[in-house]
């Protein structure tokens, strides 16, 4: 859309938000640690599993016929176009990152929690929680962490609502990132989730416009904020997101080429997998009869950039390995191995307590 992907961001712009990070004598300078060049389970996912009939996608598209570079290229800036032409346009530009006000603080442990409110379009409020080690400073990797469908919002990836195993925010500072968990527009205040009455008002604004253009474009935004913070490396994004988090994270990492790595749990990356026809999504045409478009488009235009699809057998899982297999050519056209795979834990809609250090370590290795 015209609005996002390619505005670059003027860094030495000044964000009040974290402009004072640890300045006494005895904080302690953040360092990266050597990375391994992979997850050591990296085999794992790349293995193809076995797939029930019963679970198998009915879709026959599932196919990006490029065998070299110069004809991905070509291909990837045709489906650009075309998804962009399919989600339509807010028609607002992004200039720079929009002010952020603080309105709440708190530590827990070694991390600060800070609850902050900006527009994410010109007069449309929201707010996110920004989680940060306190006692660090320098550029660090950042995150966008987006929320699932709880009652709390982003009170659930900051650590505040929900099981410990959702709270990837807080997982992510202790582990030295900057994460910034936004809320999504279809919760007008933090506990309340309000999608049709939302979508009804962001129609309006913009009528030409999906509500997944919203979400990536809000995505977008708060990747803006994210990137100009004098605590953040800029060419260290990445994103993780759960269930309706997970959506947002498959569109932020096809469109937005800072996000250098991805974690998408159960989102249910086919279209007739999950809820894509909601109006907040795609709308009713996503599932008619002639809808021209596919996720595994996504998924190779995030390419050659990690991306970890998760499923527990619900909404991903064995028969989201099509979508996998389609888009891993368009990944080894920039070298062995591809670094798309899928982690299936099948263990339903959920994240199981055992698998956040996983997702946590895709992350930390390829951001």
């Amino acid at each position: 859309m015209r609005t996002s992907r390619r505005d670059f961001l003027a860094r030495s712009a000044f964000i009040a938000l974290g402009a004072s990070i640890g300045t006494r004598s005895s904080d302690v300078q953040f360092t990266q640690a050597p990375k391994p060049r992979d997850v050591p389970w990296l085999g794992e996912i790349l293995t193809v599993p076995p797939i029930s009939p019963a679970r198998s996608p009915t879709h026959p598209r599932l196919l990006i016929d490029v065998s070299t570079r110069t004809e991905w290229d070509r291909r990837r800036a045709e489906l650009e176009q075309l998804w962009q032409e399919m989600l339509g346009s807010l028609e607002v530009s992004r200039t720079r990152p929009p002010a952020v006000r603080v309105l709440e603080e708190d530590r827990v442990d070694e991390v600060r929690r800070q609850l902050v409110r900006y527009e994410s379009e010109p007069g449309v409020q929201t707010e996110a929680y920004v989680l940060s080690r306190h006692q660090s400073q320098g550029h660090r990797p950042g995150a966008l962490v987006f929320h699932s469908t709880a009652p709390q919002s982003i009170r659930q990836p900051a650590g505040l609502a929900d099981l410990p195993e959702t709270h990837f925010g807080l997982a992510l500072a202790r582990r030295g990132f900057v994460a910034f968990c936004p809320r999504n527009f279809l919760w007008p205040e933090t506990t309340r989730m309000a999608a049709d009455e939302e979508t009804r008002r962001f129609r309006a604004r913009h009528p030409h416009a999906r509500g997944m253009a919203k979400m990536l474009f809000d995505g977008q935004v708060a990747l803006d904020i994210l990137a100009a913070r004098p605590d953040v490396d800029p060419e260290r994004l990445g994103c993780i997101g759960h269930s309706l988090g997970a959506k947002e994270a498959l569109y932020l990492a096809a469109f937005e080429p800072r996000v250098k790595a991805t974690v998408s749990s159960e989102g249910g990356v086919g279209i007739s997998m999950s809820n894509w026809d909601a109006e907040w999504y795609l709308g009713p045409a996503a599932k008619e009869p002639g809808f021209a478009r596919e996720h595994h488009e996504l998924l190779a235009l995030a390419a050659p950039r990690p991306f970890l699809l998760v499923g527990g057998d619900s909404a991903d899982g064995a028969a989201s390995w099509p979508f996998i297999a389609a888009a891993q050519p368009v990944y080894r056209l920039y070298g062995e191995p591809p670094r798309l795979g899928l982690l299936n834990h099948g263990k339903g809609h959920t994240v199981p307590p055992e698998m956040q250090s996983r997702l946590l370590e895709w992350l930390d290795t390829y951001v």
